[in-house]
């Protein structure tokens, strides 16, 4: 059974997002969606700086047996990326919600995480 913290809301993609004290949001991808890949090799993000909406991709996971997109939860302004994750890419296997975390976004508007997938629903969309 896969990890889903009630702090965090979701994407049907499996990315998930947490709006920290200052206001910046942390993005990752899911307990689920690590499993799914299997071992992350690689991870990518060439996007600090920009700003995209929602369902952009801001970068990319490669595993063993396939690579994957990373698409923004909500329009923001890439402000950071997890640099640690260029020599241990696995820490996402290890840590998805901790340690594993691949991006910092500032986000256009902070109610947007309204329209995202709660805990549950997240748990839902993949049971």
């Amino acid at each position: 059974m896969s990890k889903i913290p009630a702090d965090c809301r979701y994407t049907k993609d499996h990315e998930w997002i947490r709006v920290g004290e200052d206001g910046v949001a942390v993005i990752g991808i899911t307990d689920f969606a690590q499993q799914e890949l299997s071992d992350i090799v690689y991870v990518e993000v060439e996007t600090v700086g920009e700003d995209l909406d929602a369902e952009e991709v801001f970068g990319i996971v490669e595993a063993v047996k396939t690579t994957s997109d990373l698409y923004m939860p909500i329009a923001g302004k890439v402000v950071a990326w997890n640099e640690s994750l260029e020599g241990s890419p696995e820490t996402i296997n290890e840590d998805p919600y901790g340690g594993g975390w691949i991006a910092k976004v500032e986000p256009a508007d902070p109610a947007d995480l309204e329209g995202l997938l709660t805990a549950e629903a997240y748990e839902a969309e993949i049971s």
